[in-house]
């Protein structure tokens, strides 16, 4: 029963992880289209007078943040969604065939895991870190009255729609962050797992060792006994 469980609780992550990172991805594409194909992420801008004569302000981006930071999250919710689908069917599978993974085959499961539990960490600190920088641009550092979110309902005359970023940002981050918490919870099971393999192991060979010795030493008993000790 406890095998039961800790398979059915391994094969239930994956599936859970794979919804969380389809949740991260669509947003970031939305947002990208909406965009452009500008990147949201680490853009830097500033408040300025539309002219002289006008106390207008309008918001002028200085720098878009680089492709490479949205691409590479994109790629990681994907990577992460394919292989959560991946694992989630040969998880079932074992189960429904009643096998159980190898020694070999668990500790590859282990580093995949802490790879993408790596990834998936790196993907959502850019994200939050990234989105912070873009939040601070378009506030003037907190000095604006209007916060983030109440910004993506006033047009910022960039020629792209804003209407949803903070939403979309802000969706992309839980998915990201509680995908990274599932992450951490399979690897934390696949270590476990590695450990329970070990220790069985370590178990068998002790089983065995002591085998070889008790059959070795009822070999050895006929021969240390004297052949007159039954004459009397």
């Amino acid at each position: 029963m406890p095998c039961i469980a800790f398979n059915c609780a391994t094969a239930t992550l994956p599936s859970t992880k794979g919804a969380l990172k389809g949740r991260a991805r669509l947003p970031l594409s939305e947002n990208g289209d909406d965009f452009h194909g500008k990147c949201l992420l680490f853009t830097r801008g500033m408040w300025q007078n539309a002219n002289m004569t006008v106390a207008k302000q309008r918001f002028i981006v200085e720098e878009w943040g680089p492709q490479s930071s949205c691409r590479f999250v994109t790629v990681v919710g994907i990577a992460s969604l394919v292989l959560s689908a991946v694992q989630a069917w040969r998880i079932f599978f074992h189960l429904c065939k009643g096998h159980d993974d190898s020694y070999f085959s668990a500790f590859v499961n282990l580093l995949a895991s802490l790879f993408l539990l790596f990834t998936g960490f790196v993907a959502s600190t850019i994200t939050s870190v990234g989105f912070n920088l873009w939040c601070d641009s378009v506030t003037d550092g907190g000095t604006m009255p209007s916060s983030c979110e109440d910004i993506q309902d006033t047009d910022l005359e960039l020629g792209l729609d804003n209407s949803s970023f903070y939403d979309q940002l802000a969706i992309a981050q839980f998915g990201l962050w509680s995908a990274w918490l599932s992450w951490l919870g399979l690897t934390t099971l696949a270590f476990l797992k590695v450990y329970r393999n070990y220790r069985q192991q370590d178990l068998l060979d002790s089983l065995v060792h002591e085998k070889e010795l008790l059959l070795g030493h009822a070999s050895r008993r006929p021969s240390d006994e004297d052949p007159r000790s039954g004459i009397i």
